[in-house]
């Protein structure tokens, strides 16, 4: 990311900032890789360490059921029974030491609690909904198609504004990142990436509140949710800057690049953390070479699990699609469109496909509600 700040902040860091009373605000680095890599500076009204109480932590752990498997999956994750509540809404599919991928249905915003992921980094793709996400840093306003990357250890809140809202989530317990190809060494981001900073919409408007009372704040840390009670609004921020802070990314700002020839899945690369990648498919140009076969050729999955999330619209590789599906394609066995797609896609000029996929480079595991939404003949679906 790059520099941002928001409200009031002294001249220089980690000297005397004080309130209109005399007092001191109470300074907080957050910082990563201890403090070798990127970091913001808040200043609070309050001291952001005040507990009154911490109540008996809940196993969240996800419950796997394979965890060694070599065989294509689908699964329909519009089967998943919405619910309520956030946190409980969300529904752990496939797991490996690097990440976990989740899909939620909640109805309800998270307006009496807090939650933080002390374990990971969180990717939120919203499917559907709309709202905000808050959080000390500010207000960042999401929509359909948005990518909300929210840096671990982030007290946050989000907000829906209906009970309609679908959303893909991916945990990394490494930092998610821009593509490293597609930055200079400054940071910012080169010409030939397929987007640019202007794409990257970063909190706008900070909110503080100083109030105090018990403000519940969920913690999770190795598959454990702590129920953690403060004194003060976690919310109490004046003012901060630096390089970590939540940002949201639309999938339908991402420029896809084209070829003459089919173009190969790293060109549609949009995120990066140790041990995955996240990719966009998105409406294109089909390859213009006169001979050309938009439709991907058969691959071998030899280094990475393929995991593919279909938003919506016609998909050229595959039969049988429909929003909210998960494919998984295990390392170790070639997979390829389906029967009839290569010919069919012939002489089309664009696709109106979008879709997100996750690349991992240690197996997946797949946990008992994945198995509870998928189809289990899916395997069959290359035979004629």
């Amino acid at each position: 990311m790059h520099y941002h700040r928001l409200g009031k902040l002294p001249p220089k860091r980690h000297i005397q900032f004080r309130k209109p009373d005399g007092s001191l605000y109470q300074e907080e680095v957050f910082s990563t890789e201890g403090f070798s890599d990127i970091y913001s500076i808040l200043y609070h009204i309050n001291p952001p360490t005040r507990i009154v109480q911490v109540g008996e932590p809940v196993s969240v752990a996800p419950k796997v059921k394979y965890d060694k498997q070599l065989k294509p999956r689908r699964m329909r994750t519009f089967k998943a029974t919405p619910a309520d509540d956030y946190l409980k809404s969300r529904r752990p599919l496939l797991v490996n030491t690097d990440c976990q991928i989740s899909v939620a249905a909640p109805r309800s915003s998270m307006d009496d609690y807090f939650f933080k992921n002390a374990d990971a980094d969180e990717m939120i793709f919203v499917h559907q909904g709309k709202g905000v996400l808050t959080s000390m840093y500010g207000l960042l306003p999401f929509g359909k198609g948005d990518y909300l990357i929210i840096p671990r250890g982030t007290p946050y809140q989000l907000s829906f504004e209906d009970s309609d809202n679908r959303l893909l989530i991916v945990e990394s317990h490494g930092p998610i990142r821009t593509p490293r190809r597609y930055r200079n060494e400054f940071g910012q981001l080169l010409e030939h990436s397929p987007f640019y900073e202007r794409d990257i919409r970063k909190p706008m408007e900070l909110e503080t509140h100083d109030e105090q009372g018990k403000f519940r704040v969920y913690i999770k840390k190795q598959d454990m949710l702590y129920p953690y009670d403060y004194l003060d609004h976690p919310f109490d921020v004046v003012g901060w800057d630096g390089y970590l802070y939540p940002y949201a990314f639309s999938i339908y700002d991402f420029e896809p690049l084209t070829g003459r020839i089919h173009q190969p899945p790293p060109v549609h690369q949009t995120f990066q953390a140790p041990g995955f990648v996240v990719c966009s498919f998105v409406p294109r140009l089909y390859d213009y070479h006169p001979l050309a076969i938009p439709a991907p050729y058969n691959h071998s999955n030899i280094d990475s699990d393929e995991v593919l999330y279909y938003v919506e619209g016609e998909f050229m590789s595959r039969n049988d699609v429909e929003a909210g599906m998960i494919t998984l394609h295990p390392a170790g066995i070639p997979h390829g469109p389906h029967p009839g797609a290569m010919e069919r896609s012939v002489g089309q000029k664009e696709t109106r496909e979008l879709a997100v996929m996750v690349d991992t480079f240690k197996p997946l595991q797949l946990t008992e509600d994945a198995i509870g939404m998928e189809d289990e003949d899916y395997y069959l679906s290359w035979l004629e």
